[in-house]
């Protein structure tokens, strides 16, 4: 077999070991029993849908968990309210960047120019059956919204919004107590995040199912005749989506110095999975791992991501603002640059009321039909064929615009330890899921009962217990302390759980490797 062929051996060895690979085979999978069995697109669907919904019911748990020990650890209320207006700054700044690209391409292209559509032979009640007869909220409303009415109610409608301000609340009570007069609470919600991951871990085995059952549903149900019909909006609205995203390379690489093609490919899988099942929900958990990994801290990545779900949505931006030209376009209608001037107005408030909305596109677009006043509202049913077929693109997108927006507003408020960050990305340190705690403020990453964060040329400590990199000091994390009674400090490469005498600090090793220090051990 020549060299350029990899074995059966090595490949069975990738597909049983490589996300990435398993959703990818998943995705192509799908997309041929789709073609070939179109019939079956019902019968898969729950598998799909039954893994958002798993995900879904840890989001909620796992950002308040995070907000709270961000906010805690941080020690400084007046620095998590500058990195929320921070961010909010930046969010309106990225999302009205998306629409005025979406509306000079939309110009320049003219995707429905020559179509002549008569919206009087358009079934306008179809749009209620997609938005289940919803409406989007008003500004007083989403402000209500954002506020909880019940603790309980907050999780159990896993309204993001509503989690967020808990937290926030919950984790400016405990500084303002501090640890003194809560000393287990803390402690217990860091565990309970720990906890919250390593379910994470075991959802995200069933992602290749999930892609293969959403894919198939996405071509039997659509199929793949709807890429003739709207071929030249779909390829605008993805072109566009791809020079959005290179002014946010250049953006992250002007702030902070980082490459998103580098990220593209620490977060690969991901991205694969959010593409596959038309979800960016599905990720979340895993996007705050590996942001949280690459050196962003905690209380800067439980604010900026969940909060750019609802106010940071960069891909529907780009969207309804080339959308809405398309069906002004189709049915003849030339807006003048005052109305369309109106619709960059509309949409940047109408899109941040759509996160969770039924339907908030078409919602988010007829809203918009009706202000100019010369759109027919029953044009917006032009695009309910080729409405999923942009959730890949405007999923993707949002990710994206939200994980460099953590990266930004992190940077800009000295919450990223870059060195860490570009050695993540350069592959120099490895991503460990996880299952335990995980340390990086004031030291290297800690594992426990988990695979090696190790530098590339730096050696590691993984004999049953945890890891700690070559900057680490290998005696600190070994130490015990002298007596029950004696107060523990944390020290660099220690978790806070060893630190608090919550678990044993000492582990067994060999006895070869703690003879010399630790930068000699191999």
């Amino acid at each position: 077999m020549p060299p350029s062929v990899p074995s059966p051996r090595r490949v069975a060895r990738t597909l049983r070991t490589s996300l990435f690979a398993q959703v990818a085979c998943a995705l192509v999978l799908g997309i041929v029993v789709g073609r070939l069995w179109p019939d079956t697109a019902t019968a898969f669907q729950p598998l799909g849908d039954g893994f958002v919904r798993l995900i879904k019911t840890v989001i909620a748990p796992l950002v308040f968990c995070v907000v709270v020990v961000g906010i805690a650890k941080a020690g400084n209320l007046k620095a998590f309210g500058r990195i929320g207006l921070k961010a909010l700054v930046w969010f309106e700044v990225a999302s009205t960047v998306a629409l005025l690209i979406g509306l000079i391409a939309a110009n320049v292209v003219g995707p429905g120019s020559g179509m002549n559509v008569d919206p009087s032979k358009l079934d306008a009640s179809a749009i209620d059956g997609k938005t289940a007869g919803g409406s989007l909220p008003s500004t007083a409303e989403f402000i209500l919204d954002a506020l909880p009415q019940s603790a309980v109610g907050a999780f159990a409608e896993n309204s993001l919004l509503q989690v967020l301000v808990l937290a926030c609340l919950t984790g400016a009570a405990l500084l303002h107590l501090g640890t003194t007069k809560v000393p287990k609470i803390l402690p217990a919600i860091e565990q309970a995040q720990d906890v919250i991951f390593a379910i994470v871990g075991f959802v995200m085995k069933l992602a290749p199912l999930a892609v293969f059952g959403a894919m198939v549903h996405l071509v039997g149900e659509y199929g793949l005749g709807v890429m003739k019909t709207y071929g030249k909006l779909i390829i605008l609205c993805y072109a566009v989506a791809l020079v959005f995203l290179a002014l946010l390379a250049v953006a992250l690489k002007l702030v902070t110095g980082l490459s998103l093609w580098k990220f593209v490919r620490y977060t690969r899988e991901e991205l694969l999975l959010a593409l596959g099942t038309a979800s960016s929900e599905t990720v979340m958990p895993r996007m705050m791992q590996k942001l949280r990994q690459a050196g962003a801290r905690d209380d800067a990545v439980g604010l900026v991501l969940p909060t750019g779900y609802s106010f940071n949505l960069d891909g529907a931006s780009i969207y309804l603002s080339i959308g809405t030209l398309f069906i002004a376009q189709a049915v003849g209608v030339d807006l003048s640059l005052s109305r369309q001037i109106t619709v960059v107005l509309v949409l940047m408030l109408t899109s941040k009321g759509m996160a969770g909305v039924p339907g908030s596109a078409f919602l988010a677009l007829s809203a918009t039909a009706s202000s100019l006043g010369v759109i027919p509202a029953g044009a917006v049913a032009l695009l309910l064929g080729v409405d999923r077929i942009m959730d890949s693109m405007r999923v993707v997108t949002n990710l994206l615009g939200n994980c460099v927006a953590v990266f930004a507003v992190s940077r800009w408020e000295g919450a990223l330890d870059a060195e860490r960050a570009k050695k993540v990305l350069d592959g120099e340190i490895t991503f460990v899921e996880e299952d335990g705690p995980f340390v990086v403020e004031g030291g290297p990453s800690v594992v426990e009962g988990g695979p090696s964060v190790v530098e590339a040329d730096g050696p590691s400590v993984a004999q049953g217990g945890p890891s700690v990199e070559r900057d680490g000091p290998l005696e600190s994390a070994l130490a015990e302390p002298e007596s029950a009674e004696a107060p523990v400090t944390a020290q660099p490469g220690v978790t806070a759980q060893a630190a608090r005498g919550d678990v044993p600090a000492q582990v067994d090793v060999p006895a070869q490797m703690v003879k010399e220090p630790a930068s000699e051990v191999s």
